[in-house]
């Protein structure tokens, strides 16, 4: 009656799970992040509506782009990896739920047995008791069985931990999608601007070689100086070594753009060849709210399922610290002779509780359980430095593209002044009241206008895609 009093009082101590229990992560948002409150950098450009997880780059409309990422997402190594990484995660779940549900074999012996002879046995073989000793046979087939019974919660939590560790993998395929698909768009804006900037550039170079012979037929009338031809022969060379610099810049992200899509340096160049326009943004932009963006960034969630991990760790590192119950059971069928496999009538059974207890460890457990403690806190401190970043990622972005939307709006009015003074310019030089030296150098500052809008318009699209990045989207949730 003891025995199973004491195996009651076990069981029920074991109806409990060491450790603590996960209560979800801390709250890190306060002052300006109140409740209902909006990311502080936003400006009438956004909109707090909800935003679209995937595909955000096809509000650019740029078939070309809506080409390459769909060709990233199928083919980029990196994140073909992260989705290796998420298989490895579910295996390693299917182990450890594997691990908690007995363990069942089979077994065959065939075994000499020697052993001291402490007396004569009353039929037993003389032949077999030369020299102080007893030899005999034994062979066996059965099956064997083990089972730890989960007495303090060890394996549960083991289990969440890992289960813990799947989501976060599964946040981190989410995370190498974002990454990838900003990537991408930043390789292909900065391409296309070099592209449009490289036209300019030689048009710019063409403008000056009619520039310096111009000078060079002034020279010979005597109407320009030597240092008039020197001047313009200078500033053509200057207009020359711009061409070089672009065009590697834009071999460079050529390249960029093929690694990405997960293909060999020049096998997107055919797909980029062909001239055209860099996308811009749309009017308005949605944002989300702060709250949102913790619930939608891939690497918050990362961050928050390794906090659960090490938290269901702490309660697996005492568990340990308390007795082990487990079961073996064999049973089976043999003999001394080969032919008792056969006698299926006369079979061995045996049942073997088995209980484990380190109970004098010299402190080895209580320090294991506070490295697992110290491992959560050091999650905790992770997670809220990734919220932290987080929003800094979302106000820097808003910031930058608030200011380079401004730039644009200003280039452009530039630029329109310019190529309305490039114009008078050529009315002028038609009605004989001006010079094609002037009209030339009006086509010339209209030149620079045109790059350096050029220029702020792909900087506004990427930093479009960095606010996209940095609002977590280019990813979709799983079916």
């Amino acid at each position: 009656m003891r025995r199973y009093f004491a195996l009651t009082a076990i069981l029920l101590v074991g109806a409990c799970t060491m450790g603590p229990d996960y209560a979800g992560p801390p709250r890190v948002l306060s002052g300006p992040y109140g409740e209902n409150a909006g990311f502080v950098r936003a400006g009438p450009e956004t909109v707090t509506s909800a935003v679209e997880l995937a595909d955000w780059w096809k509000t650019l409309g740029d078939p070309v782009l809506d080409q390459l990422e769909e060709q990233a997402l199928a083919g980029n190594p990196d994140l073909a990896a992260a989705r290796a990484r998420l298989d490895g995660a579910r295996a390693a779940l299917r182990l450890e739920n594997a691990n908690s549900t007995p363990q069942v074999g089979a077994i065959g012996t065939a075994a000499h047995i020697r052993i001291p002879r402490f007396g004569t046995d009353e039929g037993a073989d003389p032949a077999a008791e030369e020299g102080g000793t007893t030899s005999t046979n034994f062979y066996n087939l059965g099956l064997n069985t083990n089972w730890e019974i989960d007495l303090f919660g060890g394996q549960r939590r083991t289990n969440e931990a890992v289960r813990a560790q799947l989501d976060g993998a599964d946040a981190s395929v989410a995370d190498a999608r974002v990454g990838l698909t900003s990537a991408v768009a930043q390789a292909y804006l900065e391409y296309r601007d070099r592209q449009q900037r490289l036209v300019l550039a030689q048009q710019a170079v063409t403008t000056r070689e009619g520039l310096l012979d111009l000078q060079r037929q002034r020279f010979d009338r005597g109407v320009a100086t030597q240092s008039d031809v020197e001047q313009s022969q200078l500033a053509l060379e200057a207009a020359r070594q711009q061409v070089s610099p672009l065009k590697a810049e834009a071999d460079r992200f050529a390249n960029a753009a093929a690694i990405l899509v997960g293909k060999a340096p020049g096998a997107v160049d055919g797909l980029l060849a062909t001239p055209a326009a860099i996308p811009l943004p749309p009017q308005q932009i949605a944002v989300g709210d702060p709250e949102a963006l913790l619930r939608r960034r891939p690497d918050i969630r990362v961050a928050e399922r390794r906090l659960a991990a090490e938290t269901a760790r702490i309660g697996a590192a005492e568990a340990a610290r308390f007795p082990r119950l487990s079961f073996l059971g064999i049973l089976g069928v043999g003999g001394t002779q080969p032919s008792d496999l056969t006698n299926l009538d006369d079979f061995t059974a045996i049942a073997a509780p088995m209980l484990q207890w380190n109970f004098l460890d010299f402190g080895r457990g209580k320090a294991q359980v506070s490295q697992a403690e110290a491992k959560r806190d050091e999650a905790e401190a992770s997670y809220r430095g990734s919220v932290l970043g987080a929003l800094r990622d979302v106000e820097d972005a808003l910031s930058a593209f608030r200011a380079t939307r401004e730039t644009v709006a200003s280039q452009a009015r530039g630029e329109a002044s310019s190529a309305k003074l490039a114009q008078l310019a050529g009315q002028r030089f038609e009605l004989g009241s001006g010079t094609r030296i002037a009209l030339l150098q009006a086509e010339l500052d209209h030149n620079e206008a045109q790059a350096r809008l050029s220029r702020s318009k792909a900087q506004l699209t990427i930093d479009f895609v960095a606010l996209q990045k940095a609002l977590g989207l280019g990813w979709e949730t799983p079916e």
